[in-house]
Protein backbone atom coordinates (compact mmCIF):
# COMPACT_ATOMS: atom_id res chain seq x y z
CA UNK A 1 0.00 0.00 0.00
CA UNK A 2 1.42 3.60 -1.02
CA UNK A 3 1.99 5.43 2.34
CA UNK A 4 0.95 8.99 0.39
CA UNK A 5 -2.38 9.48 -2.04
CA UNK A 6 -2.80 13.07 -3.39
CA UNK A 7 -6.29 14.34 -2.64
CA UNK A 8 -7.56 16.83 -5.52
CA UNK A 9 -9.76 19.11 -4.49
CA UNK A 10 -13.27 19.85 -7.37
CA UNK A 11 -16.02 22.15 -7.22
CA UNK A 12 -18.48 19.28 -8.05
CA UNK A 13 -16.43 18.01 -10.95
CA UNK A 14 -14.43 14.75 -8.74
CA UNK A 15 -16.56 12.22 -10.47
CA UNK A 16 -15.77 13.38 -14.19
CA UNK A 17 -12.41 13.88 -13.43
CA UNK A 18 -11.72 10.86 -12.56
CA UNK A 19 -13.32 9.52 -15.36
CA UNK A 20 -11.09 11.62 -17.77
CA UNK A 21 -7.83 10.80 -16.11
CA UNK A 22 -8.33 7.21 -15.96
CA UNK A 23 -9.33 7.36 -20.09
CA UNK A 24 -5.89 9.29 -20.58
CA UNK A 25 -3.60 6.94 -18.32
CA UNK A 26 -2.67 2.89 -19.34
CA UNK A 27 -3.74 0.57 -16.52
CA UNK A 28 -5.83 2.99 -14.40
CA UNK A 29 -9.05 2.24 -12.36
CA UNK A 30 -11.98 3.95 -10.83
CA UNK A 31 -12.46 2.26 -7.10
CA UNK A 32 -14.65 3.10 -4.06
CA UNK A 33 -16.99 6.47 -4.45
CA UNK A 34 -18.46 7.98 -1.51
CA UNK A 35 -21.73 9.86 -2.24
CA UNK A 36 -23.36 12.60 0.13
CA UNK A 37 -26.53 11.80 1.29
CA UNK A 38 -29.90 13.33 2.15
CA UNK A 39 -29.24 16.48 4.08
CA UNK A 40 -25.79 16.88 3.38
CA UNK A 41 -23.34 20.07 1.86
CA UNK A 42 -23.93 18.53 -1.86
CA UNK A 43 -27.18 17.16 -3.69
CA UNK A 44 -27.72 13.48 -2.45
CA UNK A 45 -25.90 11.19 -4.97
CA UNK A 46 -23.56 13.79 -5.37
CA UNK A 47 -19.97 12.13 -5.29
CA UNK A 48 -18.47 13.12 -2.25
CA UNK A 49 -15.14 10.92 -2.88
CA UNK A 50 -13.46 9.21 -5.94
CA UNK A 51 -10.49 6.92 -5.23
CA UNK A 52 -8.81 6.08 -8.77
CA UNK A 53 -5.51 4.78 -10.06
CA UNK A 54 -3.81 5.87 -12.57
CA UNK A 55 -0.67 3.42 -13.50
CA UNK A 56 -0.22 2.27 -9.98
CA UNK A 57 -0.29 5.49 -7.97
CA UNK A 58 -3.83 6.11 -6.22
CA UNK A 59 -5.57 9.54 -5.81
CA UNK A 60 -8.18 10.74 -4.02
CA UNK A 61 -11.08 13.24 -5.84
CA UNK A 62 -13.11 15.15 -3.30
CA UNK A 63 -16.47 17.80 -4.30
CA UNK A 64 -15.70 19.86 -1.61
CA UNK A 65 -16.98 22.97 -2.96
CA UNK A 66 -15.87 26.45 -5.25
CA UNK A 67 -13.31 27.40 -2.19
CA UNK A 68 -10.22 26.12 -3.30
CA UNK A 69 -8.54 25.88 -6.89
CA UNK A 70 -6.01 24.21 -8.70
CA UNK A 71 -2.93 26.82 -8.73
CA UNK A 72 0.69 25.59 -11.03
CA UNK A 73 2.42 25.30 -7.40
CA UNK A 74 1.33 21.91 -7.81
CA UNK A 75 1.58 20.02 -10.73
CA UNK A 76 1.92 16.29 -12.12
CA UNK A 77 4.85 15.44 -13.89
CA UNK A 78 4.18 12.71 -16.49
CA UNK A 79 7.38 10.27 -17.56
CA UNK A 80 7.37 9.66 -21.09
CA UNK A 81 9.27 7.32 -23.39
CA UNK A 82 9.42 8.94 -26.39
CA UNK A 83 7.86 12.46 -28.36
CA UNK A 84 4.43 10.20 -29.64
CA UNK A 85 3.95 9.51 -25.47
CA UNK A 86 4.50 13.29 -25.01
CA UNK A 87 2.16 13.91 -28.26
CA UNK A 88 -0.57 11.72 -26.75
CA UNK A 89 -0.83 13.32 -23.44
CA UNK A 90 -0.10 16.54 -24.46
CA UNK A 91 -3.48 16.50 -26.82
CA UNK A 92 -5.72 14.20 -24.59
CA UNK A 93 -4.73 16.80 -21.66
CA UNK A 94 -5.01 19.88 -23.51
CA UNK A 95 -8.80 18.21 -25.09
CA UNK A 96 -11.72 20.30 -24.70
CA UNK A 97 -10.78 23.47 -22.89
CA UNK A 98 -7.66 22.54 -21.36
CA UNK A 99 -3.98 25.50 -21.78
CA UNK A 100 -1.32 24.91 -23.09
CA UNK A 101 1.58 26.82 -21.05
CA UNK A 102 5.10 26.59 -21.54
CA UNK A 103 8.11 24.25 -21.26
CA UNK A 104 6.08 21.31 -21.30
CA UNK A 105 3.32 22.27 -18.56
CA UNK A 106 -0.16 22.52 -19.37
CA UNK A 107 -3.69 22.51 -16.97
CA UNK A 108 -6.40 20.39 -18.19
CA UNK A 109 -10.02 21.10 -18.72
CA UNK A 110 -10.09 21.16 -14.82
CA UNK A 111 -7.39 23.58 -14.09
CA UNK A 112 -4.93 20.66 -13.15
CA UNK A 113 -1.25 21.30 -14.25
CA UNK A 114 0.86 18.60 -15.63
CA UNK A 115 4.13 18.43 -16.58
CA UNK A 116 4.48 16.04 -19.81
CA UNK A 117 8.17 15.82 -19.96
CA UNK A 118 9.98 13.34 -22.10
CA UNK A 119 12.45 11.00 -20.17
CA UNK A 120 15.94 12.35 -22.67
CA UNK A 121 14.99 15.93 -21.35
CA UNK A 122 18.05 15.48 -18.72
CA UNK A 123 20.30 14.51 -21.37
CA UNK A 124 20.24 17.19 -22.64
CA UNK A 125 19.45 19.95 -20.09
CA UNK A 126 22.14 18.14 -17.87
CA UNK A 127 24.74 17.17 -20.07
CA UNK A 128 28.50 17.41 -19.95
CA UNK A 129 28.35 20.24 -22.34
CA UNK A 130 27.36 23.51 -20.34
CA UNK A 131 26.52 25.52 -23.44
CA UNK A 132 25.00 22.60 -25.32
CA UNK A 133 22.33 22.64 -22.03
CA UNK A 134 22.12 26.07 -22.11
CA UNK A 135 21.20 26.32 -25.57
CA UNK A 136 18.70 23.25 -24.79
CA UNK A 137 16.95 25.67 -22.07
CA UNK A 138 17.01 28.74 -24.03
CA UNK A 139 15.11 26.20 -27.06
CA UNK A 140 12.85 24.66 -24.45
CA UNK A 141 11.53 28.48 -23.06
CA UNK A 142 10.36 29.00 -26.55
CA UNK A 143 7.83 25.89 -26.81
CA UNK A 144 5.17 25.02 -25.36
CA UNK A 145 4.78 21.10 -25.83
CA UNK A 146 8.31 19.92 -25.47
CA UNK A 147 10.09 18.55 -29.14
CA UNK A 148 13.00 16.57 -27.86
CA UNK A 149 14.98 16.43 -31.32
CA UNK A 150 14.28 20.50 -31.53
CA UNK A 151 16.36 19.94 -27.79
CA UNK A 152 18.70 17.71 -29.01
CA UNK A 153 19.15 19.61 -31.89
CA UNK A 154 20.07 23.02 -29.75
CA UNK A 155 22.29 21.23 -27.84
CA UNK A 156 24.58 19.94 -30.38
CA UNK A 157 24.63 23.55 -31.32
Amino acid sequence: MQKFTPCLWFDTQAEEAAQFYTSVFKDSSIGEISRYGEGMPKPAGTAMTVEFTLNGQTFTALNGGPEFAFTEAISFQVDCTDQAEVDEYWAALTADGGEESQCGWLKDKFGLSWQIVPRELQSVLGGPDPAGAQRAVQAMLQMRKLDINALKEAYAG
